[in-house]
């Protein structure tokens, strides 16, 4: 059965002028410096999370350009890891990537399911300035989840979307009633429970409608899934 209707790719193409609306509601997250904005080419944005001092996991149709479908020059990315106010704790640029060996790029639809990447960085980022994002090692994703993305709206500044929750599964993908806008592509999904680090669950592909509402789509991440896209680097 399908669970969504109406599927469109997140990453966004950069308005040349015109001012935004700063939004902050994700800086107090712990471990927050992690998350950051990824410039593509300087024509679009997605927002990634690092998940080791080099590697950075995002969505794989961040890695094309939104207009003309060819994949861009990795070299030609740029990850600024915790942006506030429209500076970076720090600021890399991407070496190589590598997606899903099932992924297969679509111009402005998300294949999801299989929609990750993971970008190897120039230099790594220390600990001390950003520590990596936990993937998930079992975790539930049913409980409070939440986003931390950015997007046309807070292009500067992260927005964390919580607590949102999963309404359907299908294969590798998960529905959830987040609420995403276009810049969002690549926002780590995160399992948060008191008391304990976030974790990674997924990474949002998507916006959708389900049943006459917006919805935001994800494919799901275990420690099993990184390691098959480390072997395809």
């Amino acid at each position: 059965m399908r669970v969504f209707s109406l599927v469109i790719a997140l990453s966004m193409a950069v308005p040349s002028a015109g001012s935004t609306q700063s939004m902050s509601k994700g800086a107090s997250l712990p471990g927050g410096e992690a998350i950051g904005r990824l410039m593509v080419a300087g024509r679009s944005m997605c927002t990634g999370a690092l998940v080791a001092s080099d590697l950075v996991l995002t969505a794989a149709h961040c890695l094309y350009s939104p207009k003309t479908g060819r994949k861009v020059d990795p070299r030609k990315i740029e990850f600024q890891a915790g942006l506030r106010s429209g500076k970076a704790k720090a600021t890399r640029t991407v070496k190589n990537t590598v997606q899903h060996p099932k992924y297969r790029h679509n111009v402005g639809n998300a294949q999801v399911g299989y929609d990750l990447a993971l970008l190897k960085l120039q230099k790594p980022i220390p600990a001390n300035i950003a520590k990596p994002v936990a993937i998930s090692t079992g975790r539930s994703s049913e409980g409070l989840l939440g986003v931390v993305s950015y997007t046309i709206g807070n292009q500067n500044d992260p927005r964390m979307m919580f607590p949102c929750q999963v309404l359907a599964r299908q294969n590798e993908t998960m529905v959830m009633n987040c609420k995403v806008n276009f810049g969002a592509s690549g926002a780590p999904v995160l399992s948060i429970q008191k008391g304990e680090p976030p974790e990674l669950v997924s990474v949002i592909s998507a916006k959708a409608a389900m049943g006459g509402r917006d919805v935001s789509v994800g494919t799901t991440l275990s420690v099993s899934t990184l390691q098959k896209l480390l072997s395809e680097g």
